[in-house]
């Protein structure tokens, strides 16, 4: 039985958390990745003499199985690792790692047991790589982004640089045009490669398989993306160990710099030590490019020269992207003259503006400079988009939801003007503000000012401004305008129709809101014919993110034209739901077909005693769940009057103890005739009750307590036989249901999962943003009802009023004045 992906890679990074002891996580992802790299290359090339990667006897992940409970387990993994780096030229790159470091690892039996706990991780069955490709369907890539994005995470802030958040490497590849690369001859390049995910990102982006030329400075990162590449299929992939600035790798004969057609590049943000060794004697040719008419980035900052270096490295046809502090867009002396350099030599084509907190090594605001030299002489503005309020909080992170990529990469491809997100800025405008290009001096993306009428106050009546600043709703519901306000008593006012307590009514209940909400439901009921036989066809081999792409995209083309619903909004609902439930599905269907739809498995206890997961179903002690089909979509197609019976005990339980509850509230306090009846706890029981009426059986007085008494045991004993019949009922509906899964025919499987579970789904969240529709225009009218509903005159009467009541009451206690 395949197994989920997201169980696979959060119990992974579960387990190397908890394996990891003393070690902070940018220590830990060395042992972690390192022990990723040789099982994925062992499963790969093992017994193949044609194999990129040579698995040398006594290098392979075998030989590291074959080691746990040994003794000088540490020392002999770094043998084995030695030699595969040996065979592969990838000493420097996979043996950065010790695994015999007592003071990471612990000592004797601690040290043994961490490791062979840790090579049993990827001993697991599901982590099989011998039939996975590191492409955009396979295991592996999303274990390593996975992996990557929680190491990250977790290194804090000071040594999470090394990655780049995918989703912004997907932006920067899209709107580089690296999808209209021409041939395999072409070349891509980053100067700060990291671990390489920003590479890659971009790399996937193309339809040929670019050469790939990376530099990174720091020693294990530069491990990581050697690694990185050949887990990626891309072993061929050069990357150089060294500074860029100052001793850059890749060169020509003439020991100029190389250039390339595509430079990605997301370097330290402002850089106090940029300049050490880049001037150093017989650097000259080199060290050209970061003057500019005199000026120097300056000393202490280099933003300015990372951005010259990617500019130089670039072909006169090359096009490129960089991730910078916005401060590059603004600050001047040195550096408002190398802007103005760039600018006026038309190399900038868009700046994109990006969420704050996004970056692992820094929580200031980025933005992403977009290259192109190809059409610099003729470029005559630059295309500025404020992306600044699209994300989603991650954890002490944000993070570009699919929504966000998918509207930046829209509007700068097409070079869509946005109200208050994107539009083209003039060089003439930009040269009116000093070649400042800081982004909120061309895109106002404020809220406007909610202003306060003061005739209306003062004389009642809505401005018709603020009805016509609706009028996006207007043009597609005008009959319900004409419904709710009626034209007022002044020029320039109306009259609301409808209290502001009957508004939301008003507008769900109107004909033509209702028709409006048929024209979504129609939009989606297409979309849902469209696909529903694709989904029902998914096979085993299919590719998982070739379905979404196709249905997803389909869904965004649908919605766009949509009216008052933003379409990406709808998208994202999709890919949320995608993220969170369907891509496993999906997955699972893909390696086991249909049938695992009639899978219900039982869960077992970890090592803790604790369920890992909640369990969809209880019997007895056995704890069960389903693994695709929930067990109610089950109950609602198969046993749906049974269920109806249950709801019914359900009631009648409940309506017995509602009576028990009132009766205690009436005659359960002190003085009450239940008082002495409950326990010591303060509760009614069938003990205490029987225990009381035993008490005073034989006193005469009590006559009215013990009719009381028993009328609280009668409830009590019906709640009871109530509660009874429910457990019964519910016990016999989960027995029905368990059994049912194994009758399933795979129609019926196909029709749970994609119609009840999959598109039902979908439905239920486009009604949502219907109601959203309404809740936005109720609401704003409401508030302006409301806001206006008590001009001045109505106020000084209602004080008036007020005022003399007041003195009324203090004549009828003898203040009177």
């Amino acid at each position: 039985m395949a197994v989920k992906k997201s169980e696979i890679y959060s119990s992974l990074w579960a387990s190397c958390d908890a394996l990891r002891g003393g070690m902070d996580a940018s220590q830990y992802k060395d042992y972690v990745l390192v022990l990723l790299f040789v099982k994925y290359v062992s499963d790969k090339y093992s017994g193949d003499p044609d194999g990129l990667i040579e698995i040398p006897e006594g290098g392979s992940f075998a030989d590291m199985v074959a080691l746990r409970g040994n003794k000088d387990i540490g020392e002999k993994i770094n043998i084995i690792i030695a030699n595969l780096a040996e065979a592969n030229d990838l000493k420097g790159v996979i043996d950065v790692a010790d695994f015999n470091d007592p003071e990471k690892l612990g000592t004797g039996k601690e040290m043994v047991d961490r490791l062979s706990n840790l090579v049993a991780i990827f001993n697991r069955p599901e982590l099989d790589f011998r039939k996975n490709r590191a492409d955009g369907d396979d295991i592996l890539g999303d274990a390593y982004e996975y992996l990557m994005r929680h190491f990250a995470t977790e290194s804090g802030k000071s040594k999470g640089q090394f990655y780049t958040p995918s989703e912004v490497s997907r932006i920067m590849a899209e709107v580089i045009g690296i999808g209209a690369a021409r041939s395999a001859d072409q070349t891509i390049y980053d100067p700060t490669c990291g671990s390489g995910s920003l590479l890659l990102k971009a790399h996937d982006e193309a339809p040929y398989d670019l050469t790939i030329y990376g530099q990174e400075k720091d020693v294990a990162t530069r491990a990581l993306a050697k690694m990185n590449m050949v887990l990626h299929d891309c072993p061929t992939a050069e990357i150089w160990k060294g500074n860029t600035l100052s001793s850059p790798h890749f060169l020509n004969a003439d020991g100029s710099l190389k250039t390339f057609d595509y430079v990605v590049a997301n370097p330290p943000f402002s850089d106090k030590a940029w300049s050490t060794g880049v001037f150093d004697e017989g650097k000259t040719n080199l060290t050209s490019r970061f003057t500019v008419e005199g000026e120097r980035p300056p000393e202490k900052n280099g933003d300015f020269a990372y951005l010259l270096h990617v500019i130089a490295s670039l072909k006169s046809t090359g096009k490129g992207a960089v991730i910078l502090p916005h401060g590059v867009l603004f600050r001047g002396n040195a550096e408002s003259t190398l802007r103005r350099w760039i600018v006026k030599r038309g190399y900038i084509k868009g700046i994109i503006g990006l969420p704050a907190n996004l970056f692992y090594g820094t929580g200031i605001p980025a933005c992403i400079v977009v290259l192109d030299k190809e059409h610099a002489q003729a470029r005559t503005g630059i295309f500025m988009i404020d992306a600044s309020k699209g994300f989603v909080k991650d954890g002490n992170k944000n993070r570009l939801r699919s929504q966000d990529i998918h509207k930046i990469v829209d509007a700068f491809t097409k070079q869509t003007q946005i109200d208050k997100y994107s539009r083209m800025v003039p060089l003439a405008e930009i040269e009116k503000n000093d070649l400042n290009l800081n982004i909120p001096r061309y895109i106002d993306a404020s809220e406007p000012e909610d202003l306060q009428d003061i005739e209306a106050h003062l004389k009642g009546g809505i401005p018709v401004r603020d009805v016509d600043a609706l009028e996006d709703f207007w043009q597609v519901v005008p009959a319900v305008r004409h419904d709710i306000f009626a034209p007022g008593e002044r020029p320039g006012y109306l009259t609301p129709m409808v209290e502001a307590a009957e508004v939301k009514p008003a507008i769900l209940n109107h004909a033509e809101f209702a028709a409006y909400a048929d024209t979504v439901t129609a939009v989606l009921d297409a979309w849902r014919a469209a696909h529903i036989d694709r989904l029902r066809r998914i096979a085993i081999g299919d590719k998982p993110k070739d379905l979404i792409h196709v249905i997803s995209e389909d869904l965004l083309d649908r919605f766009k034209p949509v009216p008052l619903i933003d379409g990406y909004d709808v998208y994202q609902h999709l890919m949320t739901y995608w993220s969170e439930v369907m891509q496993d599905d999906v997955y699972i269907l893909v390696q086991d077909a249909w049938k695992a739809g009639r899978v219900i498995r039982e869960l077992v206890k970890n090592a803790e005693g604790k369920f890992t997961e909640t369990p969809d179903i209880t019997l007895g002690r056995r704890k069960l769940k389903a693994e695709l089909i929930p067990p109610a979509l089950i109950v609602a197609r198969f046993f749906a009057a049974e269920k109806a019976a249950l709801e019914a005990l359900e009631a009648k339980a409940e309506e017995a103890a509602r009576a028990i509850e009132e009766l205690d509230e009436e005659q359960g306090g002190e003085d009450g005739l239940l008082a002495d009846a409950k326990t010591e706890k303060g509760k009614l029981t069938a003990k205490s009750v029987k225990d009381r009426i035993k008490d005073i059986r034989h006193d005469r007085d009590a006559a009215e307590e013990m009719a009381m008494l028993e009328q609280a045991l009668r409830l009590i004993e019906a709640e009871a036989s109530a509660a009874k019949a429910v457990k019964e009922a519910q016990a016999a509906l989960d027995q029905a249901t368990v059994r049912h899964y194994a009758k399933l025919t795979e129609d019926q499987v196909k029709a749970l999962i994609v119609e009840d579970k999959w598109l039902a789904r979908m439905q239920g969240d486009v009604a949502a943003e219907v109601d959203r529709v309404s809740q936005a225009l109720a609401g704003r009218v409401k508030l302006l009802t409301e806001r206006y509903a008590a001009p001045l005159p109505v106020l000084e009467d209602r004080a008036q009023a007020m005022g003399a009541k007041v003195a009324e009451h203090l004549k009828r206690m003898g203040f009177a004045a």
